[in-house]
């Protein structure tokens, strides 16, 4: 089966044929089709579906979007579905290095070294199979936000997220571990099983 993702990143579709092996994974890049929706949900889910539908009204096949962000307990859960976003001003956006020094002095400002600093990675996935036909699964990779970064392979706020059974961040940890206990992949593989069931 054909299944669209709902990305411009092709990382994001590499990850996601990996999981759903025996389908056929396209991106909107792939038919030229321009596509950057507006996101205005205020949860991950509702994100996720407006993309989801945005594109299936674009392909009419079926489509799977996720929308993510990283939920620190200490802020109320924020950054959350603002996470790409944090900290902009007027439309621009902070490089991933800006957003993590402004969660650390966030977080500071919070209590400093005392504060809880529990946080996780959550992933919300949407597939359209239709109009009136649709599954959702989101999950989560749970751990601490750490006080300076460490770590390459990653991005965003993987450099400050901490493992602690791993004793890594996100951000060390190789593209083939992270993409086996990521929330993004967790989430791909609640939505393989349910194309199993079609």
């Amino acid at each position: 089966m054909t299944i669209w993702f709902a990305t411009g990143n092709e990382r994001k579709r590499r990850e996601l044929a990996a999981i759903l092996v025996g389908h056929s994974v396209k991106i909107p890049s792939d038919a030229g089709i321009a596509f950057d929706p507006d996101e205005t949900g205020d949860a991950f889910l509702e994100n996720a579906f407006i993309k989801a539908h945005a594109l299936f009204d674009l392909v009419h096949e079926p489509v799977v979007a996720d929308d993510s962000g990283l939920c620190v307990d200490a802020l109320d859960g924020r950054p959350g579905v603002h996470s790409a976003r944090y900290g902009g001003v007027a439309g621009g956006k902070l490089t991933s290095s800006e957003r993590n020094a402004l969660l650390l002095k966030e977080i500071g400002g919070a209590g400093g070294d005392a504060v809880c600093k529990t946080a996780r990675f959550v992933c919300a996935m949407a597939l359209v199979l239709s109009k009136e036909r649709f599954f959702a699964a989101q999950e989560t990779l749970e751990g601490e936000i750490i006080s300076e970064e460490r770590g390459t392979n990653g991005f965003g706020y993987d450099p400050i997220f901490f493992l602690p059974e791993r004793g890594l961040t996100a951000a060390e940890l190789s593209e083939q571990e992270k993409n086996s206990i990521s929330h993004r992949a967790k989430a791909a593989r609640a939505i393989g099983k349910m194309l199993e069931t079609i």
